[in-house]
């Protein structure tokens, strides 16, 4: 990711990669070792109870840094999981936006 990316379109931008990621799979790559893992799916659930429980008790903790920083991996994440059932970004905001 750039730098210089503005704020409103990090996640945009984290989730093109993911699904570049999905699509050309590279070797070096965390988030293709997701799509690739021989758990699949439950890998990557699993990793989305692990990152909510710690920025749970980041919250509990009152650590505001430390639930920023689980607060990301949980979105990372999830993202990826969405990527995994084809979902996008904007079926999620439509989805949220229905709700308000």
């Amino acid at each position: 990711m750039e730098p210089d990316t503005p704020p409103e379109a990090v996640l945009d931008e984290l989730f093109a990669t993911i699904e570049d990621r999905k699509e050309t799979l590279p070797e070096e790559s965390y988030t293709a070792s997701l799509f690739t893992h021989e758990k699949g799916e439950n890998a990557v659930l699993e990793k989305l109870g692990e990152e909510t429980t710690e920025a749970i008790l980041a919250a509990k903790d009152d650590d505001d840094e430390e639930l920023l920083a689980e607060s990301a991996d949980l979105v990372y994440h999830l993202l990826v999981l969405l990527a995994m059932k084809d979902a996008t970004l904007d079926d999620l905001r439509i989805e949220l936006r229905e709700r308000f």
